[in-house]
Formats: C-alpha cells, structure tokens, sequence
C-alpha cells in the first residue's frame, strides 16, 4: 500500500512525459519564431539601407514636386556594354516622360565606343527632345571622347570641369600584324576562303593594300564624316573655325569651350539650379538587382570599419 502511493502509475508517467514534450516543442518553436523575426528584420533593415543609399525612396519624394531629372552614363559604349542604346534611351524616356521633370540632365562619363550605339542615342535623344519639348544639358564629369562627345552633342548645352578630357572627334580601327612573329617561330599560315578580300583583316596574313585603301575610304572617312555631320548639325556656330576640332585631338574644359566644344565651365547641381531653375534633382540610373544592392551595401559597411580600424591602430601605433 505504501508503495503504491510513492510511486507513479504508469498513465501518471505518460502524462508527465506528454507534458514535458509539449514545453519543449513550445520552447523550440519560441525559438524557430524569435529567429525568423531576427531573419526578417534584418533583411529589411538591409534592404532599407539599399534602397535609400540607391535614391529610390529619395527620388519618390522628390518626385512630388519639380525636379531635374539627372541621367548617368558612365563606361563603354557597346552593344552589350556599360553604356547600350536600348538602356540609356529607356532611361532617357522615363526621365523626359515624367510630368514634373522641368529638364533633363545627361552626365557623362566615357571614353567612347560603339559609333553606331552612339548614333542611335544622339538621335534617340533628338527625338525625346521634340516629343515631350524638353531641353537636355550635358554635364561631362572625368571624360567625354569619340563616341561619348558624339552622344553628348545631341545636348541643348554641354559643361564640363576644367580637367575634363573632351573631344577626340575621329574614327579608329586597330589590329596586329604578326605575319614576322609565325615565321620566326617556324608556323605555317593556313587559311581558306571564299571571296579574294574576305580575310583582308587577318592579323596573320600580309596587309593588303587594296583592302587597306577600301577600310580608309569606304569605313573610317564615311564614318567620320558621319560624326563631323552630326556634330556640326547640333553644335553650329558654337563651333570655333580651329581646323584641329575634327582631326581626333582632345582638350581640357577651359579650352574645349573656347573652340566651342562645350558651353560652359558647371557642374549637374549648379544647371539644377541656375539652367533649369529647380533645387531637387532626382537620379535616373540602371536599376541594380536586390542581390547586387545587398553586397554592395553589405560590402561598404566591411569597407567602413575596416578603414576605421587600420586608422585607429595607425594613429595608436604613431602615438606610442
């Protein structure tokens, strides 16, 4: 009898173990919950951090009253490039398109490319300029040359920094010849083709100076005369007589503008606010994905304090 009342019966037991079972599915699931909100908030926080460091909550406000839009370019002009026809013209698009963008501000930042993507954005912005009657200024930060100044006279006025390098108005096509090179080594050139001239660019054959003559009449002067039209047709009377403009030299801002390259000595905030006439200026740009924009913010903050703390320990180190 005594022990009986000492010790559990076996539904007593299965109660107590279904009990304890029950705390601990509860305490794991606390914590599965307490985690995922962690997970959560910080994948806002850092979203957050992106998209205000990308300017898009910025620009939504902005965006409610008038504004300058700025469109930036910057790298080489190819068909797959930095720099593509297809991109910058939707953001030109967007950027002319929005009712309270009082003008369009195009900076750029190139050392050229693509002749036939730059004439497809000089004329694109033409269009965009007599369809929604609405100037576009140029603002040239480190470099404008060949196909980025082609782009950059489609402008109503271009400035520019009195270090930017600007002009290089000419046409390039480079190669190798290494016919010398295989013959030294003992290689043995082989190459079949079907049409006399179908190989006249092949680095290891001798130059021909049929198809050299027909590259230099019929691809780079047609070509650059296509650029010189173009600039002449927009730039005008700007343009200074000097005979050097089209011959491929480049300048610095200060002359650039006494040859008539440019207009004026500015920056984007100063034809904001003095060409224009607004304060706010909202940044159309490629659009980066949410991956690209969490390892960016992610790897600025890596960057920030590892500077900080090789800067502590240097000034440490120099004070002791």
């Amino acid at each position: 009898m005594f022990k009986n009342n000492k010790t559990q019966s076996s539904e007593e037991q299965l109660a107590d173990i279904a009990k304890e079972f029950v705390k601990q599915n509860k305490s794991r699931r606390r914590w599965r919950i307490f985690f995922f909100i962690i997970f959560i908030g910080y994948a806002g926080f850092m979203s957050y951090i992106s998209l205000d460091e990308s300017g898009l909550i910025d620009n939504s406000i902005k965006k409610n009253s008038p504004f300058a839009a700025e469109v930036l370019l910057t790298g080489t002009i190819q068909t797959a490039g930095e720099i593509n026809s297809d991109d910058a013209l939707d953001l030109l698009t967007e950027a002319f398109r929005d009712n309270n963008s009082k003008g369009v501000i195009l900076r750029l930042n190139s050392p050229g490319g693509s002749p036939v993507q730059s004439n497809q954005i000089y004329n694109g912005i033409l269009r965009l300029k007599g369809k929604y009657n609405k100037k576009l200024y140029v603002v040239i930060d480190d470099i404008c040359t060949s196909g980025c100044y082609y782009i950059a006279a489609a402008a109503d006025n271009i400035y520019a920094d009195k270090s930017s390098i600007i002009g290089s108005i000419g046409v390039l096509m480079s190669g190798f010849g290494l016919v010398g090179a295989i013959e030294k080594l003992g290689i043995e050139r082989r190459l079949y083709v079907s049409g006399k001239n179908k190989a006249l660019m092949d680095a290891f054959s001798k130059e021909n100076n049929l198809a050299v003559s027909h590259i230099q009449k019929n691809i780079l002067d047609k070509s650059h005369k296509n650029f010189i039209n173009a600039v002449k047709k927009t730039r005008g009377d700007r343009l200074s007589t000097n005979e050097d403009i089209f011959t491929g030299l480049i300048w610095l801002g200060d002359d650039a503008k006494k040859l008539g390259l440019i207009d004026d000595i500015s920056d984007a905030s100063t034809v904001a606010s003095s060409v224009i006439g607004v304060d706010e200026r909202v940044i159309y740009e490629k659009e980066k994905s949410l991956l690209e924009q969490l390892t960016e913010s992610t790897a600025k903050g890596v960057a920030f304090i590892l500077s900080n703390q090789i800067f502590s320990n240097s000034v440490v180190g120099n004070l002791r």
